[in-house]
């Protein structure tokens, strides 16, 4: 990996992460002398390329308390959620109805919004205050005809854990099969779909230190789903096209380092998170978004009032990689930011703050101290 300019500190981990090293080795034997398709399997090259795919599989599977079968890889979160989503919905013999969140990433609305279009009722429920959503809300809004319930682990941008135990006890008394996207959550919080009770997980490699271009959706054997790609019968006849046997190699190397570290790592950025919120918040006039207690570690997103988000980030840039919201947004304001309360101006002068297992004290103390530079200069110079 080439080294970042310094004196840039990245605190966009949430956006994607930098390949661990022990992935990058992972991978490499794959590209080269293990290059075999998994599929051609009337020769060694293409065996051992299929036994690695097993092997992978497995090693992903255990981490999540799930059967190897039940993990179908795809090239990442997104493509998972088409699969979940529209893929049900194409099993169903007339549009039904779909209940999911208003703050759930573009991945699950967009694919949503064409259902909706298809013909299927949608239902997008709001979030209290702190981001999370009120199961009472989503045990309204269930009926007879609902065939869907979609609500994210985590959310990509404020970081908020939904809860997920209580989502999962009323979808399974309810009969409503649940799909659930991990992307942000799987390697930085404990996930076990079938004691959580959902049946369709999406994960993502890019944001626990994996490669780009790999994923996978856990698929429970009681659903049944219509693939999205055609010409091949791979994964089960989910998803057509020919493995990716280095990226599939690299996620579950990935996986097993999240878990191996994981508990160690959330105390460690919980930590890291404290330091850096503590002199924003002297600054006066900064508010957290969404729930503290409920929170992915390494997340911390506020929103700092009185100024110009624009001549904020374009400052904070020359010396802090940061977001306002998710890498989706193609410029737009949150739509999570806005499920808060927050007005148009408020949502642009946010900053999402996302930390990772390089971060150092040194790096939040310098971002820490370089972000109450600016607003505290920003605000000075604001006309009037």
């Amino acid at each position: 990996m080439q080294p970042l300019p310094a004196p840039l500190i990245y605190l966009d981990h949430q956006a994607t992460t930098p390949c661990a090293a022990e992935v990058v080795a992972a991978m490499e034997p794959h590209w080269n002398g293990g290059f075999g398709n998994p599929a051609s399997r009337a020769h060694r090259i293409g065996l051992a390329a299929a036994a690695a795919v097993d092997i992978a599989r497995e090693r992903i599977a255990s981490h999540l308390d799930v059967p190897p079968d039940w993990v179908v890889f795809t090239s990442g979160a997104t493509e998972a959620n088409n699969l979940a989503l529209k893929g049900l919905a194409e099993t169903a013999a007339a549009p039904g109805h779909l209940v999911s969140v208003v703050s759930e990433h573009r991945a699950v609305l967009d694919p949503l919004e064409d259902l909706r279009r298809r013909g299927w009722e949608l239902t997008l429920l709001p979030v209290d205050p702190d981001g999370r959503l009120d199961p009472a809300r989503l045990d309204a809004a269930i009926t007879p005809d609902t065939r869907l319930v979609s609500v994210m682990a985590a959310n990509n941008e404020i970081g908020v854990i939904q809860p997920l135990e209580a989502i999962g006890r009323l979808c399974r008394s309810r009969g409503v099969p649940w799909h659930c996207d991990a992307a942000q959550a799987f390697g930085h919080m404990a996930l076990e779909p079938r004691r959580l009770g959902i049946d369709l997980l999406s994960l993502s490699g890019h944001k626990l230190y994996g490669p780009k271009g790999i994923g996978a959706l856990v698929v429970a054997p009681e659903i049944r789903l219509h693939a999205q790609l055609h010409g091949g019968g791979q994964e089960r006849g989910l998803r057509a096209g020919t493995l990716p046997v280095p990226l599939i190699a690299g996620l579950a190397e990935a996986s097993a380092l999240a878990q191996a570290d994981r508990v160690e790592r959330q105390q460690r950025c919980s930590e890291l998170r404290q330091r850096l919120l503590t002199p924003l918040l002297e600054l006066g006039d900064v508010v957290v978004n969404g729930s503290m207690e409920h929170r992915l570690a390494h997340n911390l997103s506020v929103t700092v009032r009185g100024v110009n988000g624009a001549a904020l980030h374009r400052e904070l840039r020359r010396s802090i990689a940061c977001s306002s919201g998710s890498a989706c947004s193609a410029g737009e304001p949150s739509h999570v930011l806005a499920a808060l309360g927050r007005s148009r101006r408020e949502a642009e002068a946010s900053l999402r703050l996302s930390l990772g297992r390089q971060t150092s004290e040194g790096e939040v103390d310098a971002a820490g101290s370089r972000i109450a530079d600016v607003v505290r200069q920003l605000r000075r110079d604001r006309p009037g």
